[in-house]
């Protein structure tokens, strides 16, 4: 155990608070199970908090210590144990973050069952799927009403023996009295857990099955060993120091491979805190009661809370906007300097006046404590990141896959270069390929597909280095993605775009919800845009027109403001990447309507079924002669 009171990566605000941050990492050889780790946490750490919840039966927030945990998972290993379930076998898990997430998943593993982790928000048709392809005997779900919504979609899957409900209450009894395959959580854990006893697993053995949420056809089971998950959080700290003083705030399902990594085991490993969040909606909220020292995030959040602070900014004063530009600016220069990738100049000298003025309000309203925030799942455009880095959040992207477990690099606090994906991992080799692919050995690579052992011989060539899909290049020790080759547009006349860049830039601006860059195979390119519902009203009044009457989505006028701010966004593209027709939407693309993955991803193929109509009118009579600049 380290014992510091200064570190480098500190924040000026954790230094005035003056307190001392102790490192007290478990390696992962010394557990080789996930299992392992959770009780050689408990051991170092009983009387330390671990958890915070919010409960909604009593309006509180409350607290488990390390010890806590452990009795509590005592009682579900028992409780699981008697359910005549063999090691290797596997249990699904349908919950939003919270302890009893926790509680199942160490008591599952160990007891040697393999962890099957499902979307709370995915459509029942694909949960269903997942719950048979993977042959789960055991599913703990939340409530009666996600049971209700998914039983059908179930059907007559007969291999899942046990359901157990989370939230009893009298919807749940009476279903647990219409179903014998169902339990009511609170009746079927005993009163205490018997004593706990370490199994001897192997660190290679199958710990969990994610199934990929991916754009086009159905989700792959990706085999993620204990020590696949455990060798990626030890090679993060190697990267990103974390203290047992640390308070980390999950909003990221924990089904998500980068919160449950990340969020979950890694926290464990280094003995730190952490508290769940109500929901993202109470997101706001909870950041200023919790006060994170640590989270891990996607790029929507950051680009929601972005928005937000560029349409606030926007209605105050010329002086305001200029003072707010300006503080992003000097906070650009500084952090350029404190890199040394920049020289010191006069503007520095404001900065102690900007910070108090304005960027210190922003610190504030993400909790005030703020160590570090991690942004994976998706590209974060730099624009976005040059904005909060300069207000002094200290935001670092990073980059990985479910077949990764998932991480596969992360910018240094200390060498942060916000446009790119940061430096691998400890014990990750990184190689571009053919077409520019970036290929990955790691000792997170996954086992394999569950169950398809062609599309594992797709993705990991003989030589153990697996095709990530992603193109990119190496500069230095930073790497940077630069395309997806999949999601390559050909236009008909040969000339090649990636629609990924564009519309992280098109979506950049507040009226812009969701967007997709349509033109593969096509003489020009469109886009599909849905409209932000905060922001859309303002500008149908500004032009007279009724927001709630889709024939104003199709007003001249409109259209011709929105393709003049995409033409704005789009100013540093080629001049052949020009969005020269768009279709205005209102209806959001949600997982429930099937054109977004569970991990908020466009489903490319569903969009373009599900707009046929709108994209082929985009292109019906070709571009009129003033279109064609």
């Amino acid at each position: 155990m380290i014992a510091l009171h200064y570190h480098k990566n500190l924040n000026d605000l954790r230094e005035r608070e003056l307190v001392e941050w102790n490192e007290d990492i478990i390696s992962p050889e010394s557990v080789a199970t996930i299992d392992g780790m959770f009780a050689e946490r408990v051991r170092r750490s009983r009387d330390r908090p671990a958890y915070k919840s919010y409960q909604r039966e009593s309006g509180s927030w409350v607290e488990y210590s390390w010890g806590q945990m452990a009795d509590q998972v005592a009682r579900w290993r028992d409780a699981i144990a008697v359910e005549s379930l063999d090691p290797g076998d596997r249990v699904a898990v349908l919950l939003r973050n919270c302890p009893e997430w926790v509680m199942f998943d160490q008591a599952s593993l160990g007891l040697g069952l393999v962890v099957v982790p499902l979307y709370t928000d995915d459509r029942p048709d694909n949960t269903a799927y997942i719950l048979n392809d993977s042959a789960a005997k055991l599913l703990l779900v939340q409530d009666a009403g996600r049971w209700k919504r998914l039983a059908p979609a179930i059907g007559d899957n007969r291999l899942l023996k046990r359901v157990l409900v989370l939230d009893s209450g009298v919807a749940a009894q009476k279903l647990a009295e219409r179903d014998e395959r169902i339990r009511l959580v609170s009746g079927w854990l005993p009163e205490k857990g018997g004593e706990s006893c370490r199994r001897k697993g192997e660190a290679d053995g199958l710990a969990s099955i994610v199934y990929t949420s991916g754009t086009t056809g159905r989700p792959k089971g990706v085999m993620l060993s204990h020590n696949n998950m455990l060798s990626v959080a030890h090679g993060a700290l190697a990267v990103v120091d974390c203290y047992r003083e640390d308070l980390f705030l999950s909003f990221l399902p924990l089904s998500h491979t980068l919160e449950r990594t990340g969020g979950y085991y890694l926290p464990v490993m280094t003995g730190s805190m952490v508290a769940y969040s109500r929901s993202v909606g109470q997101l706001a909220e909870d950041l200023q009661i919790i006060r994170p020292t640590a989270m891990i995030a996607v790029p929507r959040i950051f680009e929601r809370v972005y928005a937000r602070l560029k349409e606030q900014v926007s209605r105050k004063s010329v002086f305001a906007r200029w003072l707010f530009e300006l503080a992003v600016d000097v906070g650009w220069r500084r952090f350029l300097y404190q890199q040394h990738r920049g020289s010191w100049g006069p503007l520095l000298l404001l900065w102690p006046l900007l910070q108090r003025l304005l960027a210190t309000k922003v610190i504030e309203k993400l909790g005030g404590r703020l160590r570090v925030a991690v942004s994976g799942g998706a590209p974060l455009s730099p624009e976005i990141a040059k904005v909060f880095i300069g207000l002094g959040v200290p935001l670092l992207q990073g980059y990985g896959l479910t077949e990764t477990s998932p991480v596969i690099s992360i910018n240094p606090l200390e060498n942060n270069q916000p446009s790119s994906v940061g430096i691998p991992l400890l014990k990750i080799k990184v190689r571009i390929g053919q077409d520019d692919e970036l290929l990955v050995k790691s000792p997170g690579v996954m086992l394999g597909y569950w169950n398809n052992h062609a599309a594992t011989r797709a993705v990991i060539d003989s030589d153990g280095w697996l095709h990530t899909g992603d193109q990119a290049r190496i500069e230095g020790k930073h790497l940077y993605i630069t395309g997806r080759i999949k999601d390559i547009l050909v236009l008909s006349n040969g000339e090649k775009v990636p629609p990924g860049d564009m519309e992280l830039a098109i979506a950049l601006d507040p009226l812009v919800e969701q967007v997709m860059v349509v033109g593969e195979g096509r003489p020009y390119l469109t886009a599909l845009l849905v409209l932000d519902a905060v922001f859309w009203p303002g500008l149908a009044q500004e032009y007279g027109l009724d927001s709630t009457d889709p024939a104003s989505l199709r007003s001249r006028k409109v259209m011709a403001v929105v393709l003049r701010q995409i033409k704005n966004a789009l100013t540093d593209f080629p001049g052949f990447a020009k969005i020269r027709r768009v279709t205005l939407l209102l209806e959001p693309w949600t997982v429930d309507n099937g054109l977004l993955t569970p991990t908020m991803k466009t489903r490319r193929d569903n969009v373009l079924k599900y707009y046929a109509r709108e994209v082929d009118g985009m292109y019906a009579g070709g571009l009129a002669a003033g279109d064609r600049r």
